[in-house]
């Protein structure tokens, strides 16, 4: 997205570990939040800027002298779109992802919560050659959408919401990559023409694990 100016924010985001988790720019992510860290963390960035940071937990690397657990350094940066209070000390959030960031390195702790310095991350520029891999996925999301039960519809109208090829790429990718570390690798990303390629194989072989046995080639 890369138009946001975060000001000071970026010397001391507040970031949400979270196994598993990967947020892509456009996308949605509802949250229950419930840890008294992270409702102090959540409550702080209501009444401030309404920013913070999606980090998925990398348990390649052992936890810090702190023992902190590690991350990524490629994560998110999100802002809170709605909230509501809940009973019980709990908070109900949906984040808006924004931009991809690094994060540079981690605070001293101050508060329950972590924070980062972190820098953002901009795309490369798609090439021309690209071009063509735009109506490739159309055509596979639509094949694919043809096996949902539900949810085709959307599929079909999520990929032709935009012919920007970084949007489209994080839009796809955040539908229907599942795995973790697979959608970690497309965070990581920052080429659009690749993700776009990456994703025509990967929507091509969703498709193929569909196909019944009897249409499987010998």
């Amino acid at each position: 997205m890369g138009n946001t100016d975060y000001g000071t924010l970026l010397s001391e985001l507040p970031i949400f570990p979270l196994p598993g988790a990967v947020l892509f720019p456009g996308a949605l992510l509802p949250l229950h939040v419930f840890e008294p860290r992270y409702v102090e963390m959540i409550g702080d960035v209501i009444a401030g800027d309404h920013f913070l940071a999606i980090a998925n937990l990398d348990e390649d690397h052992e936890a810090d002298e702190l023992g902190r657990p590690a991350v990524y350094p490629i994560a998110t940066i999100g802002s809170v779109v709605s909230s509501q209070e809940l009973p019980d000390n709990r908070f109900g959030v949906l984040l808006h992802g924004r931009d991809r960031i690094r994060i540079e390195r981690e605070l001293p702790p101050e508060k329950l919560y972590r924070k980062v310095v972190a820098t953002v991350l901009d795309d490369t520029e798609a090439v021309e050659s690209s071009a063509p891999l735009i109506p490739q996925l159309v055509a596979l999301c639509d094949q694919l959408s043809m096996h949902f039960d539900e949810g085709g519809d959307q599929l079909r109208e999520l990929v032709r919401a935009t012919d920007e090829p970084a949007a489209l790429a994080d839009s796809i990718a955040s539908a229907l990559v599942n795995e973790s570390v697979d959608r970690q690798k497309f965070l990581e990303n920052l080429d659009p023409s690749s993700r776009l390629s990456e994703l025509v194989g990967h929507v091509s072989g969703l498709l193929v694990a569909l196909k019944p046995r009897s249409e499987m080639p010998n």
